[in-house]
């Protein structure tokens, strides 16, 4: 017997769990974003299979999806229901004999296996999780963390797809860097600049220069990426949160002091009623701001003393805004709230 990552990645989920709830949506372009209002600003949470056929992706502004696709159906986004499906999806992996599963969010996760025919068992949780949500879901198959969740691409929708140290760079060698877990375009370039183009560019790359590049830690990190290391156990540790963050994008600028006053006030309320349920005060405050048209900052500041205290955030945070000496028109705010260590520590 043999142990193994399975990556259990949920197909086109909140539209999924959207067409559950309105079969007669089956088959046709859905977006799900926002308040499902593709005149406001709002981004794609996700879209169907139908809808990505027009290129409409999640993270896409809604205006742009509409201009692409506007026979598509919009529709908000309905937390609750989703956080309850995937519940649902997460109890049925648990139920799986012998496996241990970390939750990597609302429509994916990692589950740690022993056995000796890998894509039965996956095959056999797809069925389940079918069964008992009436979603349908892919599964990577790895020998590692990274392998595993790299797989499941190869294998959407609704199929499976492994990779392992043996077939790692036949499969992935030729594809860009950016087609890794964890390398975004920023880093991909940065990567281009030394001649790394490729998977196997990034498998062979001098560690030294990786190191120059990213520095002592995320340096060798990428070099073990470009080769498929990752960890070869899933952890099941409850997760733990650090901190608590809410952000609006408006859906006209803020331009006055005193909106924005207010719509910091608001969003720290919001923090401080998020912190309240973990039971840990904010030590340190973040805010993120992005001015008009699209200019996005993000700064800090460690508090003197932790509190839960919504007017000491929002002032902090305000104070952030005013060290800025940007008086440009304000498109999006966020404040984060990042808490005091549980006792025993992360």
């Amino acid at each position: 017997m043999t142990s193994w990552v399975l990556h259990v990645d949920l197909d086109e989920f909140l539209a999924a769990v959207e067409v559950l709830r309105r079969p007669e949506l089956a088959g046709l372009p859905v977006v799900v974003g926002g308040r499902g209002d593709p005149t406001e600003r709002a981004v794609v949470s996700t879209a169907s299979y139908e809808a990505r056929k027009f290129g409409i992706r999640s993270g896409m502004p809604l205006k742009v999806a509409v201009r692409r696709c506007p026979e598509a159906v919009f529709l908000p986004v309905d937390r609750p229901v989703y956080e309850a499906a995937s519940a649902e999806v997460m109890a049925t992996l648990k139920a799986v004999p012998g496996a241990t599963v970390e939750v990597l969010g609302w429509d994916e996760a990692f589950v740690g296996v022993v056995a000796d025919d890998p894509e039965a068992l996956a095959r056999t949780i797809q069925a389940e999780v079918l069964a008992a949500t009436r979603l349908h879901c892919s599964v990577g198959i790895g020998d590692t963390t990274t392998r595993a969740k790299v797989a499941t691409d190869f294998g959407k929708p609704r199929g499976t797809f492994v990779l392992t140290r043996d077939n790692w760079l036949t499969v992935m060698g030729e594809r860009p860097t950016k087609a890794l877990w964890g390398v975004g375009p920023r880093v991909a370039a940065r990567l281009a600049a030394h001649g790394i183009q490729t998977v196997a560019d990034l498998a062979a790359a001098d560690p030294a220069v990786l190191v120059t590049e990213f520095g002592p830690a995320m340096g060798p990190h990428y070099g073990r990426l470009g080769r498929g290391g990752g960890r070869r156990t899933v952890d099941d540790t409850p997760w733990v949160a650090r901190a608590h963050g809410r952000e609006t994008t408006y859906q006209h600028d803020l331009t006055s002091p005193d909106e924005v006053a207010t719509a910091v006030r608001e969003l720290a309320t919001q923090v401080v009623d998020d912190i309240d349920r973990e039971g840990r005060a904010c030590a340190r405050v973040h805010l993120k701001v992005r001015f008009a048209p699209f200019f996005t900052v993000q700064r800090s500041r460690k508090l003197d003393a932790p509190t839960s205290d919504a007017q000491v955030i929002a002032r902090t945070a305000l104070d952030l805004l005013e060290r800025l000496g940007d008086e440009r028109p304000i498109r999006l705010l966020g404040v984060r709230a990042e808490m005091v260590p549980p006792e025993g520590g992360y």
